[in-house]
């Protein structure tokens, strides 16, 4: 009888439709069947011996909900026996209420940076993911957490409290949803038995067998997987899910290809993201016409079409776009992928290569939306003395200073991280424009918001253009990090120092020093910083708009919850 191994998570939902994606631990049929009569069935894939579906459920009714099975092979496999959670759900947008009424919410919850939870929590789900669904559910208790709560785990707990009260209608996680390079302690051991650490990477994953460990670690814990199994998600990938900097310049990737382990690494990393967060990224419609998952699917094993999809990908990164977008009514979502899609040679950097960039100005600049939401996993605008320094890192880099500040300058770009937007000045200022120009004139939106994460506090900054330049839109910066992570106390220190005056009038010595002209735009810190695990949450109602910060907080007395530590009105 086959066995659910991982899953339920739903993942695209519009006013008809959904998907749900389920591994399976052998070749079977996966069908959803919900309360209101509708479904859907299809055969599993398979990967490298794993058995995937991604089932496509028709016919919802707009503005409903309705509860859902899972079976395999006419077998139910979920819920799980006994769940202590409510029953879960598909809830279809409803429209924008016609007839002059009032248009229905959007609650767009999201945050970046998950890292593995406590090993006593999960140690048990390693062989559970393999085990079946049977036993899944059953929690060994939870040691205390070094990191602190995790706010997916506070945020299902809040849900299944109370089933009825609002919920995200949808969850972005903007990157770093495993950890490839920093595994738990429980991950480290069951390395350990499988090969030795000693030969590189050492105790981080290697292939796609240990990639798929990581995701079972993450998705096994009992509130994550309800929480993913009843809110739909999008998600894209950040360095962490491949490895530290990933793609931080030239030198950084030919020194990484070098290597012998590499190779299996990046390919292991692209096709597991694309089995397990990026199928799911698509509606119907694009699986449809997508000639990989056609490929994939027409074969008893895809290990191959996928291998070979992956290693053009890591060839040729234009060869494959792992951005994407997705319109909620009138709510535009454009997740850009700011890792893979890089041109790093030091004389034309950019953070997207020219078809990308096209692809996000079509996409910014197609109208007809109240709000475009801009999701990139690294920040556009970053505390001022971070920004400047990136900036006059990148000037040394290219050899603005000669050749000895230039070898310089690597190590410290790569010891520093110093690779967001700017540290790639011509991106930055090209965004600036675009959303510029996207939120200029008649059918301009009310917001366009830059939903970003990475940097391990969450932070609101809102730029000014030059005068008689800015959009007629209100343009912030919504930067959410960790969702389950920590950060020395040093960096805090560092962090709170680039937001200060002091800081700034360092950066402006690093700008002066690398010859860098002034940024297209200026910008001021409008909210924060907030250290803790976090997830940000934008309710939008016609063209209205609301932010709220929620925290986790471990209770006094045990437990945990989220507390909402700030609540902003960006647009009336």
């Amino acid at each position: 009888m086959a066995r659910l191994r991982l899953g339920p998570l739903l993942r695209y939902v519009d006013g008809a439709r959904a998907t749900v994606w389920v591994e399976a631990d052998r070749p079977c049929t996966a069908e959803v069947r919900c309360a209101d009569g509708t479904r859907g069935t299809t055969r599993t894939f398979q990967v490298a011996g794993h058995h995937y579906a991604l089932v496509t459920v028709e016919g919802l009714r707009p503005g409903t909900t309705t509860a859902y099975e899972v079976t395999l092979d006419d077998s139910p496999v979920w819920p799980l026996p006994e769940s202590p959670f409510p029953a879960s759900t598909i809830r279809t947008p409803g429209g924008d209420g016609g007839d002059g009424g009032e248009a229905a919410a959007l609650r767009v919850t999201f945050g970046s940076c998950r890292w593995a939870a406590p090993p006593a929590k999960t140690s048990h789900l390693h062989d559970l993911g393999h085990r079946g669904a049977k036993d899944a559910g059953k929690d060994t208790g939870r040691e205390h957490d070094p990191v602190g709560p995790d706010a997916l785990d506070t945020l299902a707990a809040r849900l299944a409290a109370d089933p009825d009260a609002p919920r995200p209608d949808v969850l972005l996680l903007l990157g770093d949803q495993v950890y490839a390079d920093e595994v738990s302690q429980a991950t480290r051991r069951w390395l350990a038995a499988r090969r030795d650490l000693s030969e590189p990477p050492g105790d981080q994953v290697a292939d796609y067998e240990e990639y798929t460990h990581l995701y079972y670690e993450s998705w096994l814990d009992p509130e994550v997987r309800w929480l993913l199994s009843t809110v739909p998600s999008c998600m894209i990938f950040d360095d962490h899910d491949v490895i530290d900097d990933w793609n931080t310049s030239a030198s950084w990737l030919a020194e990484m290809r070098a290597t012998p382990w590499w190779r299996e690494r990046i390919l292991s990393g692209l096709m597991s993201y694309w089995v397990y967060q990026h199928l799911g990224n698509l509606p119907p419609e694009e699986l449809a016409r997508d000639e990989l998952f056609a490929a994939v699917r027409a074969t008893p094993d895809g290990t191959d079409a996928l291998r070979a999809h992956a290693a053009t990908a890591d060839a040729d990164p234009t060869a494959a776009r792992w951005s994407y977008r997705r319109d909620f009514g009138r709510v535009r979502l454009l997740m850009v992928d700011t890792r893979a899609a890089r041109v790093l040679d030091e004389d034309n950097r950019a953070i997207l290569d020219p078809g990308e960039a096209r692809w996000l100005r079509e996409q910014a600049l197609e109208g007809g939306c109240d709000h475009l939401l801009i999701g990139t996993s690294l920040p556009w605008l970053l505390p001022h003395l971070i920004h400047d320094a990136e900036g006059w890192n990148a000037a040394l880099c290219r050899g603005e200073r000669g050749p000895r500040w230039a070898r310089f300058g690597e190590d410290l770009r790569r010891r520093a991280d110093l690779e967001h937007w700017a540290a790639f000045p011509t991106s930055f200022d090209a965004l600036a424009a675009l959303i510029a120009e996207a939120g200029s004139g008649a059918d301009a939106p009310a917001t366009v918001c830059v939903l970003s994460g990475d940097v391990h506090h969450a932070y609101v900054a809102e730029p000014t253009w030059p005068a008689g330049g800015g959009p007629d839109a209100r343009v912030l910066q919504l930067t959410c990090s960790p969702v389950h992570n920590s950060i020395p106390a040093s960096i805090r220190v560092g962090f709170r120092f680039g937001w200060s005056r002091v800081g700034r009038a360092l950066g402006r010595r690093f700008a002066r020093h690398g010859r860098l002209p002034r940024a297209a735009v200026n910008w001021r810190r409008t909210g924060g910083p907030w250290f803790g695990n976090h997830l940000m949450t934008l309710t939008l109602r016609g063209r209205s708009a609301e932010l709220r910060l929620d925290r986790a907080r471990a209770e006094k007395g045990g437990g945990e919850r989220l507390e909402t530590v700030d609540r902003t009105t960006l647009t009336p």
